[in-house]
């Protein structure tokens, strides 16, 4: 099939490109790109006065399939990625039964491929059933496809262990995502530990419980020479310290979350919304900013969601009963637009750095750029449409989000993944 997309900012920071153009697209790969192209036979799309990039990826992602699919499963999950724009998402292990063989991550794979609105890179975990003790079958793993590892849910306790976990996953290239959490420091905190947890009367989770094992990790990772990824980063002093390791030349990289990014300990009121219990806890206005410094400064290498969709009666119950997390695959885009490129804390260049470019390297997809011979894995962003987020908006089966009722600039209105179109005009291709 041809496809050419018109008249639209066209826009790769990786090729320099910044311009109003069109893009030929035909059996899955663009042909060309440039100035008054000719399509004899094929589908054309006028896109004036929007914006194409590399097509997003989100490298955190619960799709809870396997064994949770009463809060999310692969169709449902990978049709909200494309509504927010995502192109692939990587999907975290901590199902049921765990990521843990080449057996379940040849399931998910499978699955993606039947039902999948997107692509799923699947990532296995460090350890067998998340428990810290035994490696998983990370060479069976890798051989079925997986692009990285982690353990998250839980932090890898034992420093040994994590040692083990790094040296094997070197031999195979693939990075090492570290759920930073010290469960001795942590216990059973459930906000974060000072104003937040006095006014509500609630469990602390101190920030040196993320912390120390940040520093425990890029240590591991000084020792051993396996590319680290720091997951959902969230203090201040953490992101120091992954900017130190970065100066030293460690191959550290780190991810921050839109709900860190743009909520703090304040957002949780005397209701005790658990919409705003996430892992780790929203943290100080000083921590936060800290976070947007380091998007802006090149510190922090993306953007992801930590898309952790739950039942409405579990996010119900009494916050300390509650689980942690919230959704975001639908709104991580916009909330980006609106909080950063809008105001001008960074450009569209940075975004895509963020959201396209920098998570592919870090899982070790293949490249995906908007010139002659690459894969149409492409987004097309609609900057000025404004709405308003709704809790019967969704199209994930969860609807646990904190941003309901947020007015937001900018979104997602076309998807294609290998040029044909998952997203089309904001609507679900079936």
């Amino acid at each position: 099939m041809a496809l050419m997309l018109r008249n639209a900012r066209v826009l790769d920071p990786q090729i320099d490109l910044d311009d109003v153009c069109d893009v030929l697209i035909r059996d899955g790969r663009i042909v060309e790109v440039g100035h008054g192209l000719d399509l004899p036979k094929g589908v054309e799309r006028d896109l004036t006065g929007k914006i194409v990039v590399p097509g997003l990826v989100d490298i955190h992602v619960h799709l809870r399939d396997p064994g949770q699919e009463q809060k999310e499963d692969i169709a449902s999950g990978t049709r909200a990625a494309a509504r927010g724009g995502f192109t692939t998402v990587a999907c975290m292990p901590n199902t049921s039964p765990t990521i843990d063989n080449a057996q379940v991550v040849s399931y998910v794979r499978s699955r993606a491929d039947e039902v999948g609105k997107c692509r799923v890179a699947v990532v296995g975990s460090c350890t067998q059933g998340l428990k810290g003790e035994v490696l998983s079958e990370m060479g069976g793993m890798v051989e079925a496809g997986a692009c990285a590892f982690t353990d998250d849910g839980r932090g890898v306790q034992d420093s040994g262990m994590m040692r083990r976990v790094m040296d094997y996953a070197r031999q195979f290239d693939r990075v090492v995502m570290s759920h930073c959490q010290d469960e001795g420091l942590v216990g059973a905190g459930q906000v974060n530990e000072g104003a937040a947890s006095t006014r509500l009367g609630l469990l602390g989770w101190p920030a040196a419980g993320e912390e120390i094992q940040i520093a425990r990790d890029i240590a591991v990772c000084r020792l051993t020479g396996c590319p680290l990824h720091v997951q959902h980063l969230s203090t201040a002093r953490g992101l120091e310290m992954v900017r130190e390791a970065k100066a030293e030349g460690l191959p550290v990289t780190c991810e921050v979350t839109p709900h860190h990014l743009f909520l703090t300990e304040d957002a949780i009121g005397q209701d005790y919304d658990a919409n705003f219990k996430v892992n780790p806890p929203l943290r100080t206005d000083e921590d936060r900013c800290a976070l947007i410094e380091g998007v802006a400064d090149g510190t922090v290498d993306c953007i992801v969601t930590d898309h952790a969709p739950h039942c409405a009666f579990e996010k119900d119950r009494e916050f300390e009963r509650a689980p942690f997390g919230m959704i975001g695959l639908e709104t991580s885009l916009s909330l980006v637009i609106t909080n950063l490129v809008k105001p001008g804390v960074i450009d569209w260049n940075r975004l895509v750095e963020l959201m396209a470019v920098n998570p592919r390297r870090i899982i070790r997809a293949e490249r995906v750029a908007i010139e002659a011979g690459c894969t149409a894995d492409l987004t097309v962003i609609d900057p000025c449409e404004e709405w308003t987020v709704e809790k019967g908006g969704f199209l994930s089966k969860s609807s646990n989000s904190a941003f309901i009722g947020v007015h937001l600039v900018g979104r997602a209105t076309d998807t294609y993944v290998g040029g044909y179109a998952t997203l089309e005009e904001g609507a679900i291709v079936e």
